[in-house]
Parts: structure tokens; C-alpha cells; sequence
């Protein structure tokens, strides 16, 4: 009868630690995370599920670097399920910081030459005053590129990015002369600082290989650690906003909008939408501006 309680409860406590995702499975040397862990303290220990149905306590540390692996070429294809990403871009809050840029280079191991992020000087019309127009690859739902592509190298998530496979990409640049919004580049050259022992990811654009496209992804293996895309933490104004459509809400990372509220009031718009490829990169414009408009302040931040 003891023992008949004690494996009761030990079903219970099972069940309940599913539930709240501290629960983890391994199978062999594989180990398959039920949700993902949060920030631990070095020594802190995770119960895990072995195949023989044995409960074993094992460091989280050695779990969190497991799962910072980037998922396969296929997996990659998949998408985030019940998410549909979008950004808003504030420009009334643009000074050119170029922060986005370097964080971006950065975390894709671009060079200076080959940006994913541009920062654009426009200029509506004759009378009205220059402003700053961060443009990046702006994941349209009716993508050009996608289309073109005659191998399937680039292709259209369920959550609304769009991604590329080097190792598929054979070069022809067919994705590159059909985006009307010259988001893509050219990798001319081995990139700098190459880890050879690094595994390729379409989510992570790296290591990228030579004669082959890259171009703005939205981060989407930071998204997977429910962290926003470097981009978005990296600018110091608020510029950049990150979200889900179907949750209706975005986020600078210092503050939490909904998305439909946002879009109205500040009269937002899609750049080129006349062109119908829907993009998901929505633009609020350049009003009430936080910084005047001063090229020598960007040549400062820059330095």
C-alpha cells in the first residue's frame, strides 16, 4: 500500500513539473527540452526523464549550452508556431546612431562593407526637411525573392520571416535582382573571424559562405530564447520595435505597445506597399522628431 502512495505521488510530482517545463527528456545522448530553461545560477540542477524512465538531476549550465545550438537547415524551415513577427520603425526617434548597424554586423560576423542594416538619408520632397531611414530586409508576405529563387535557397516561414540556406544558395543572384527593396548582399569574401568548428544555422545567417546571399533575418535564434533581435536591444532611442501580429503587441525593450493602437495613431505605413508584397516592416512617420536632423552628430556617434 506504501509503495502504491509513493508512486502515486511520484506521478503527481511528475505531472506537475511537466506542466511547469522544468522537465526535461533524454534519449541517449539527445536531449529534448519541454520548454525552454530560464536563466539559472551556476550549480543549480534540472530533474531529467532518461529512456529507462528514470528520474536524474543534472546542471542546468550543461543543458543551456546544449540549447544554444542552432537548429538544422530543416528545422529552420518550420517557423515559430502561433507567431507572426513584425517591427516598427519610429523615425521620429532616428539620430543615426548606427547602433543597430555595428550589433547587427556584429552578431552576423558582416564586414563594414556589407551591412544587413542601412541607415538612409531621405527627403519626401523639396520642402520638407531630411530625416533617417533605417531599412533592412523587410520579410514580405508575397516575397519577390522567394519566387526567383530557382533552387529553394531562400524561402517563406509559417511566423511570417523569411531566411536563407547557404548551403543551398548556388549564387546566381536571381532573389537579389528581384527584391525591389535591395535588402540583399553579396558575399564576395570569406567572412572575418570564421569558427571552423561552427555549425551552420539558416537562423543564424553564420558561418556564411562565399558566393553565396545573406541579407536581415530578425534574429530568429534569439527569438527562439525569447530574446528580442540585437537590433532592437542595441538602439539607445527606442527606434526599433519588435512583436507579434497576432498577439498585437511590439516592444522597444523599454516599453510594450499594441501593435493596431500604434499603427493608427502614429498613422503607420508599409514602404512601397503599392508594390504588394506586404511587407511586415511598418513605418511611423518622422513627426514631432526627437533629434533635429544634423549629419555631424551621426559622424560623432560613428566614431
Amino acid at each position: 500500500m506504501g509503495n502504491k502512495n509513493s508512486n502515486a505521488s511520484s506521478r503527481r510530482n511528475f505531472i506537475k513539473k511537466i506542466a511547469s517545463g522544468s522537465l526535461i527528456t533524454v534519449s541517449g545522448l539527445t536531449i529534448y527540452s519541454v520548454s525552454s530553461c530560464k536563466k539559472s545560477t551556476e550549480g543549480e540542477k534540472a530533474t531529467l526523464l532518461t529512456p529507462a524512465g528514470k528520474l536524474v538531476q543534472v546542471l542546468k549550465s550543461e543543458i543551456e549550452s546544449f540549447e544554444q545550438l542552432p537548429v538544422s537547415p530543416k528545422e529552420s524551415r518550420k517557423g515559430i508556431p502561433g507567431k507572426k513577427f513584425v517591427m516598427v520603425v519610429d523615425l521620429a526617434k532616428c539620430k543615426n546612431a548606427k547602433k543597430c548597424v555595428k550589433h547587427c554586423d556584429k552578431h552576423h560576423n558582416l564586414t563594414p562593407d556589407r551591412p544587413y542594416i542601412k541607415v538612409l538619408e531621405m527627403k519626401d520632397n523639396e520642402k520638407s526637411a531630411p530625416y533617417w531611414m533605417p531599412k533592412k530586409c523587410f520579410q514580405c508576405d508575397n516575397p519577390p525573392c522567394v519566387k526567383v529563387c530557382p533552387v529553394g535557397a531562400t524561402f517563406k516561414r509559417t511566423d511570417g520571416i523569411v531566411l536563407i540556406d547557404n548551403e543551398r544558395c548556388i549564387g546566381c543572384r536571381f532573389c537579389m535582382a528581384a527584391c525591389p527593396y535591395s535588402a540583399r548582399i553579396f558575399n564576395w569574401a570569406t567572412p572575418p573571424n570564421v569558427d571552423e568548428d561552427l555549425s551552420y544555422s539558416p537562423e543564424t545567417s553564420i558561418p556564411s559562405k562565399i558566393g553565396t546571399v545573406g541579407k536581415c533575418d530578425f534574429c530568429p535564434d534569439m527569438i527562439r530564447k525569447d530574446k528580442l533581435p540585437h537590433c532592437i536591444t542595441a538602439c539607445p532611442n527606442g527606434v526599433l520595435y519588435f512583436g507579434d501580429e497576432i498577439d498585437d503587441t511590439v516592444t522597444n525593450g523599454e516599453e510594450t505597445l499594441r501593435l493596431s493602437t500604434l499603427l493608427r495613431e502614429k498613422a503607420g505605413y508599409r514602404y512601397l506597399e503599392e508594390l504588394g508584397t506586404k511587407p511586415r516592416v511598418y513605418y511611423l512617420p518622422p513627426v514631432d522628431r526627437l533629434f533635429p536632423f544634423n549629419k555631424e552628430n551621426a559622424k560623432e556617434e560613428e566614431s
